[in-house]
């Protein structure tokens, strides 16, 4: 798979799809693609549009929340990402994202690569589409709740 981690016509697509459908920039005014990756104090992760969804990017905090590096991340079953009895309603969220556009105000439990459980908040997904209208996938942000 290809490296988008700095990829400037990746990050228009996660930028502008996201300003589209919610309505407001996906990030402060000034940050590019290297800073939503190295710095951003958020998540922020995106699928492809396979049958069986796999993760095509993931930033250092995603990667930090879930554990795994990058060349893990990428290629892995984004469905990994939740235990099997959660997945159902993941699978929910995602049939919500693809009918509504987006899904924001969500909260859940991910998985790490460890096994330890962890809360998401605050989290927004939405259908990466292109200004043509072409669907690439699906991307979501969240931040972890603080202590």
């Amino acid at each position: 798979m290809p490296d988008l981690t700095k990829d400037p016509d990746f990050f228009a697509l996660l930028a502008g799809s996201y300003q589209r459908l919610i309505g407001r920039p996906l990030l402060p005014e000034g940050a590019d693609a290297r800073w939503a990756y190295e710095q951003a104090p958020f998540a922020l992760l995106a699928h492809d549009t396979d049958a069986d969804p796999r993760f095509v990017y993931a930033n250092r905090t995603a990667q930090e929340s879930f554990g795994y590096a990058l060349d893990e991340m990428i290629g892995m079953p984004s469905r990994l990402s939740a235990e099997a009895p959660d997945r159902a309603e993941r699978d929910r969220l995602l049939a919500a994202v693809a009918r509504d556009g987006y899904v924001a105000g969500y909260s859940g439990i991910r998985i790490a690569k460890s096994g330890r459980r962890f809360p998401i908040v605050d989290v927004v997904v939405w259908q990466l589409i292109d200004e043509a209208g072409v669907t690439h996938g699906q991307a979501a942000t969240y931040r972890l709740p603080k202590d």
